[in-house]
């Protein structure tokens, strides 16, 4: 048995849960937070045999997408002034913990 952790932009958060309930998956769902920019993420805690790991990582591959968006940065040019310029950065996607259960049970 293996406990997938996978952390998700909120903005695939949806589509995630709904494909990975589709294909017959029970998924525990978490807000949480974090990451440079501390914006809202969610995190899902999927069960599951070893042998359906990689078909759940797949599912996951395919709902959670990057994207580029534009933050504020403060930048100080010597006047002791703080001016924000956007900056471009790359958001979104999965991050994927995968870890061995002993034990596994549904009360």
């Amino acid at each position: 048995m293996k406990l997938i952790f996978a952390i998700i932009n909120n903005d695939d958060s949806h589509s995630v849960q709904t494909a990975v309930t589709k294909s017959g998956f029970q998924v525990t769902k978490l807000a949480s937070s974090g990451g440079f920019l501390l914006s809202g993420n969610t995190t899902f805690m999927i069960c599951s045999d070893d042998d359906k790991v990689d078909e759940i990582i797949g599912i996951i591959r395919e709902h959670s997408h990057k994207r580029r968006q534009f933050v504020p940065n403060a930048a100080s040019y010597g006047t002791g002034a703080y001016t924000d310029f956007p900056v471009e950065v790359t958001v979104g996607g999965a991050t994927v913990f995968v870890t061995n259960i002993e034990m596994f049970e549904k009360l």
